[in-house]
């Protein structure tokens, strides 16, 4: 196909930072140039979003980070995921008439994980001071900052919802009794108050003493005795009609600390990509390069139908493996080197034909693996209701021409001039999620509708285990050199195009940003992570950029095509780093994701 492209590459030496929203884009570059590393831009631009991008992630959220440490010299991961509180069991869910974890309300609340992760990665790899990081987000929480449609879109299909049951939700999000409109100035003054509380009770002595002291206020402190509090005494509607409390505890949150662990990978030709282990899904991107190595793809017509069919099928195998086997390592025995291996996926490439495949199969292993549960759903996908059950999906996802899409997260990538890198996904705590606590202007995750309440499935509920989240921030090096880093925002679609991106670039050698803006498309086949974990065998999605020929040729190989509005696909950002050349794109769908850099 010929290239097209929406904005140029970012290309400079000093730095590059690439969000999904333009304001932490301005915010990170602002903390490079004050002299801050990638990590401190990092830091800041994460608490930036928070407040900026509240339909998409929270304080009370959590969130993987990937990153290279020049130092170090190797590439580590921040586990930000927070496990399941000691009273989430299985047995409670049940007692309650449960099947599923529901998708608000705070039974659904894991450990906050995004804090903690933030003021380790500070102390352990940044150079700055927590006020250094917190101040943009402070300022915007405090004075205002401009909304986005998506935001408004997204207070109008709770609406309901906060009026009826959640009125410390409206009392935030609806300011004056109404809807705000797009491009009005919104504020949230409580959650500034908190930060700068926060700010207070750590300031003083050293910059590592000042980490601690701000880490106690939010596990320990009075942020911590809040949330108990909320949990305790408050019985919040939910998505399955009734009014249930929580089960996140202070001495839940005392007891957890954010952790560093060695990332997984694959080797794929030139490059070797980097993910989280497997309570995260980034597994399932290796196995579709594991899968896709098996092809010549060189040169490949990305918009074609045998790019598009070979891509889907080899995701379809290794979502179902996904099901299959991942969970937490800390409880699951994953067999990661086998999944990964030559000889499995010489035998899983066979299943890739000339035609669609309508089934849902993961591999055979012995002694490894769980029931695989498919709840097949029928019709039309739909926008969330007024319950914002799972993934917010704002406006028609199939037709709206303004490339609405299905994410309930932000992302970033920041390269510094000294070469040290950052991927994050951070998401969780959105406004839908579940009510406000009053005293802090925020509120809790629902991060635990991804474990399944069967005690033989590999991401089954357990008390102090982490789910196996859809986040999934990516690292590549090329010939040995730290050379991409990028993800993209939208659940189960993360690992569909976080490879496709890639794909694009090795195989087409188009640029990130064209790479970014190139006709993506998704798989609904296997079953999906968040409530009522429905699938659509066979059927995929792609915007209508793609050529007719293109659609017409996937239908006469049994896919079922849906095509949705022509930007309609994925939250893209991405950074690579070329000798001294720091380059960055960002994606154009919903105007409000930029690069910037010099």
């Amino acid at each position: 196909m010929a290239r097209f492209t929406t904005r140029p590459e970012i290309d400079g030496t000093f730095g590059v930072v690439a969000t999904t929203h333009w304001i932490a884009s301005a915010v990170a570059m602002g903390i490079l140039e004050r002299g801050g590393n990638a990590f401190d831009a990092g830091c800041a631009a994460a608490f930036t979003l928070q407040v900026v991008e509240p339909h998409l992630n929270g304080p009370g959220g959590d969130v993987p980070v990937i990153l290279y440490d020049v130092r170090k010299g190797e590439v580590e991961v921040i586990c930000g995921q927070g496990p399941a509180p000691a009273g989430a069991t299985i047995d409670h869910y049940r007692s309650l008439g449960l099947d599923l974890v529901p998708g608000t309300g705070l039974l659904a609340t894991c450990i906050p994980g995004a804090f903690d992760t933030w003021m380790l990665m500070l102390r352990d790899y940044g150079t700055m001071r927590p006020r250094d990081v917190l101040e943009a987000a402070i300022g915007y929480a405090r004075h205002g900052y401009p909304l986005v449609e998506r935001i408004t879109d997204t207070i109008k299909t709770v609406e309901s919802l906060f009026r009826e049951h959640w009125a410390s939700s409206a009392a935030v999000y609806l300011p004056g009794g109404a809807v705000p409109r797009p491009g009005d100035l919104f504020t949230n003054v409580k959650l500034a108050e908190t930060y700068e509380r926060i700010l207070r009770e750590c300031e003083g002595g050293t910059r590592e003493q000042e980490i601690e002291r701000a880490r106690k206020a939010w596990s320990q402190g009075f942020v911590a005795e809040a949330i108990d509090r909320y949990c305790r005494t408050e019985a919040v509607f939910d998505v399955t009609g009734q009014h249930n409390r929580g089960v996140l505890t202070g001495q839940d949150m005392a007891t957890w600390t954010a952790t560093v662990e060695a990332p997984i990978h694959y080797d794929y030709g030139r490059y070797r990509v980097f993910k989280p282990s497997t309570w995260s899904q980034g597994l399932a991107c290796l196995q579709q390069l594991a899968l896709l190595k098996g092809f010549d793809l060189d040169g490949i017509d990305v918009a074609g139908p045998d790019f598009v069919h070979l891509v889907t099928e080899a995701a379809k195998l290794a979502f179902a493996d996904r099901e299959a086997f991942y969970g937490d390592p800390a409880f699951v025995d994953v067999p990661i080197e086998t999944l990964l291996s030559e000889a499995y996926n010489a035998e899983r490439r066979k299943l890739i034909g000339d035609t669609a495949s309508l089934e849902l199969r993961p591999g055979t292993i012995a002694g490894a693996g769980g029931k695989v549960d498919a709840r097949v759903a029928s019709g039309k996908r739909i926008a969330v209701g007024a319950t914002g059950a799972g993934e917010p999906t704002v406006g028609d996802i199939d037709t709206d021409p303004n490339g609405v899409t299905r994410g309930d997260t932000v992302h970033f990538d920041i390269i510094d001039r000294w070469g040290n890198m950052v991927s994050s996904t951070p998401s969780g705590g959105w406004l839908q999620s579940s009510p406000v606590i009053p005293e802090l202007g925020f509120c809790l995750g629902s991060r635990a509708q991804m474990f399944w309440l069967d005690e033989t499935h590999p991401a089954a509920l357990v008390p102090g285990k982490r789910p196996r989240s859809t986040l999934t921030p990516t690292i590549a090096f090329r010939d040995g050199a730290p050379y991409l880093a990028w993800g993209s925002p939208g659940g189960d679609q993360q690992d569909q195009w976080i490879p496709q991106m890639f794909l694009r670039h090795v195989h087409a050698g188009m640029n990130i940003q064209e790479a970014i803006d190139a006709p993506a498309w998704h798989t609904e086949h296997f079953p999906g992570s968040f409530w009522p974990r429905t699938s659509r065998p066979g059927v995929i999605v792609v915007e209508s950029r793609f050529p007719q020929a293109t659609i017409d040729e996937l239908r006469r190989r049994g896919h079922e095509v849906e095509v949705g509005g022509a930007w309609s696909e994925g939250r893209l950002t991405g950074a690579r780093k070329e000798g001294v050349r720091l380059k960055a794109g960002a994606n154009p769908r919903g105007m409000q994701g930029y690069a910037v850099g010099r």
